[in-house]
C-alpha cells in the first residue's frame, strides 16, 4: 500500500509538466464523432511530400484526461513520425470526470474506425494503422489495440461497421492490470481515497443506467465493478490475433509500477504474440529527451505496418 501511495500521489504531475511546447508546424483539426452534444476531435499531421502511406494514432492522455495543452505538446512531438512519412492523428478523447476509462476506450475505437473510413481520403492505406500513447494514453492504447473487434452491422452510421482494429501498438509506462497493482492482488479501486488524492477516482467510476431513476448510476457492488475493472485492464484482453506490442518502461518508475509492463509482456510471450520490453535505466514516469527513445516506436511501426 505504501508504495500504491507513492505511485497515485505523482499521477497527475507528469502531464501537466510537459504539456509545454508550442506548435512547430500547422494542422488540420478533424470531428470524427459526437456525443452529448460535444464534438470528438483529432488533428491529422500529414507529410507535405514522400507520405508512406501509413497511419499512426497518438492518444492524447493524462490521467485519463484530453487536454488542448497535451495535445499541443504532441502536436510538436509528432513531427519525428511526419517526417518518416506518417500521417499521425493526435487523438483527443471524453475525459474523466466526466467520462470513465471504458467511455474514452469506445471514443478511441470510433477514431479507428473512422480514419479507416477515410483512409482513401487521408492517403492512407486502411490495413497500416498504428497506436501509440503514453502512461493513461499507453494504458487506452493498448484496450483499443487488444480488445475484440466488435462491428455494429446493424447500425445506421457506416463508420460503426467499420473495423476498430490497429496493426501494431508501441507505447510507454502503461498501466495494464488494475487488479493486481504493483504486487498480487493489490485492486487498485479499492483504494478510492488514494484515486482521490491523485485526482483519477472519476476514471473509474464505471455507470450503469436505472430505469427506476432514469439516471445513470456509479456501479459499488465489489464483485461487479471488479470484474468491469478487469475488463478494462489491458491484460485480460490478450488473444492470438493481437498485434504486435513494444513497452517502454524506465525503472524508478514510481507512479506507474515497472510490474505493469512486466507482466503484460509476460501474457504477450505465452499468446505468442511478437512483443519487446525496453526498460529504461533509471527512468521514471517520464524523462528528459524521451523522443530520442521514440525513435524505437518508428522502427517498431517501420517493421510491422508494412
Amino acid at each position: 500500500m505504501r508504495y500504491l501511495l507513492l505511485s497515485l500521489i505523482t499521477l497527475s504531475s507528469f502531464a501537466a509538466c510537459k504539456a509545454q511546447n508550442p506548435i512547430a508546424f500547422k494542422n488540420t483539426e478533424i470531428i470524427y464523432g459526437r456525443k452529448d452534444g460535444m464534438a470528438l476531435t483529432m488533428f491529422k499531421l500529414a507529410p507535405k511530400e514522400r507520405s508512406n502511406g501509413k497511419a499512426i494514432i497518438s492518444v492524447v492522455s493524462g490521467n485519463w484526461v484530453s487536454s488542448y495543452n497535451y495535445a499541443t505538446y504532441l502536436t510538436n512531438r509528432a513531427k519525428i513520425y511526419v517526417d518518416k512519412g506518417y500521417t499521425v492523428f493526435v487523438t483527443m478523447h471524453g475525459s474523466q470526470p466526466r467520462y470513465a476509462i471504458n467511455d474514452e476506450i469506445a471514443d478511441l475505437k470510433r477514431a479507428v474506425r473512422f480514419i479507416r473510413y477515410h483512409a482513401k481520403e487521408y492517403n492512407i492505406d486502411p490495413s497500416h494503422i498504428g497506436i501509440t500513447g503514453s502512461s493513461s494514453g499507453g494504458h487506452l492504447s493498448l484496450m483499443v489495440g487488444l480488445l475484440d473487434d466488435k462491428v455494429d452491422t446493424a447500425s445506421k452510421d457506416p463508420i460503426d461497421k467499420v473495423s476498430s482494429r490497429v496493426q501494431a501498438v508501441a507505447v510507454f509506462y502503461p498501466p495494464t492490470d488494475f487488479l493486481n497493482w504493483g504486487q498480487e492482488k493489490a485492486n487498485l479501486t479499492e483504494a478510492r481515497g488514494l484515486l482521490a488524492l491523485a485526482g483519477v477516482a472519476s476514471a473509474f467510476e464505471f455507470k450503469e443506467w436505472s430505469d427506476s431513476t432514469r439516471t445513470y448510476k456509479v456501479i459499488a457492488e465489489p464483485t461487479k465493478l471488479a470484474e468491469i475493472v478487469k475488463q478494462n485492464s489491458p491484460i485480460y484482453a490478450v488473444t492470438s490475433d493481437d498485434p504486435p506490442v513494444l513497452i517502454i518502461h524506465g525503472d524508478a518508475d514510481r507512479t506507474v509500477p515497472l510490474q505493469q509492463s512486466e507482466t503484460i509482456i509476460e501474457k504477450l510471450k505465452e499468446t505468442n504474440i511478437s512483443n519487446q520490453l525496453v526498460i529504461k535505466k533509471g527512468g521514471a514516469h517520464g524523462w528528459d529527451n524521451i523522443g530520442i527513445d521514440e525513435q524505437q516506436f518508428i522502427s517498431w511501426f517501420d517493421k510491422y505496418l508494412k
